[in-house]
């Protein structure tokens, strides 16, 4: 039996995404074998993380400085904005490195069983953005849920009073995805987004 406060360090480890509480036991285990590196390590990045921490006040991103690294890179393309829904959702965007523009985090979606209403979320800085001008394009990128198409048809509409291009990302057949492992929606959706070939 482990003591107390070991104990107390794997609960909250199991509490992290994907760490259930045999993985959380492994993690701590390996963490107590290597304390003079690995956990020392660990202690000190995630309280200079805790101490240095702030929501980026131009786009709603997590980062350590305020603009974030994206908001005040000189090489980003100022006229187009990808709207996402939340954090994970820009940082998984931004790693695959195609969109070359600035971010806006909404915070969540709409959600009428949720209690979330438009004035929940981010929108009207969202729209402060665009209405400053220099704004060409903004990108909906959200989950293709039915809460994050309700938000996306919300905000396209909140978006035609403006000179801006609304475009959304395309839904459908993933890579290297064969139709028999597929849902019904996500066939629907490839079937409804279909194009001409050549």
């Amino acid at each position: 039996m482990a003591s107390q406060e070991i104990e107390n360090l794997a609960s909250a480890l199991a509490r992290l995404p994907g760490l259930g509480p045999r993985s959380a036991r492994r993690a701590v285990l390996w963490l107590l074998k290597r304390r003079e590196t690995a956990l020392d390590q660990l202690l000190g990045a995630m309280a200079e993380v805790r101490d240095k921490l702030v929501e980026c006040p131009v786009c709603g991103n997590i980062d350590t400085r305020a603009p974030c690294g994206i908001c005040a890179d000189p090489r980003r393309d100022v006229r187009a904005i990808c709207v996402v829904e939340d954090v994970s959702d820009l940082w998984a965007l931004d790693r695959a490195k195609l969109f070359t523009g600035k971010y806006h985090v909404l915070g969540g979606r709409l959600s009428a069983l949720d209690g979330v209403r438009p004035e929940d979320l981010t929108i009207g800085a969202l729209l402060e953005r665009v209405e400053q001008g220099g704004v060409d394009e903004v990108v909906l990128a959200m989950n293709a849920t039915l809460e994050g198409q309700t938000t996306a048809h919300y905000l396209a509409e909140r978006l035609e009073d403006y000179p801006v291009r609304v475009t959304q990302l395309a839904h459908g057949l993933p890579v290297g995805g064969e139709l028999d492992y597929l849902d019904e929606g996500t066939l629907a959706q490839a079937l409804r987004a279909r194009r001409p070939v050549g």
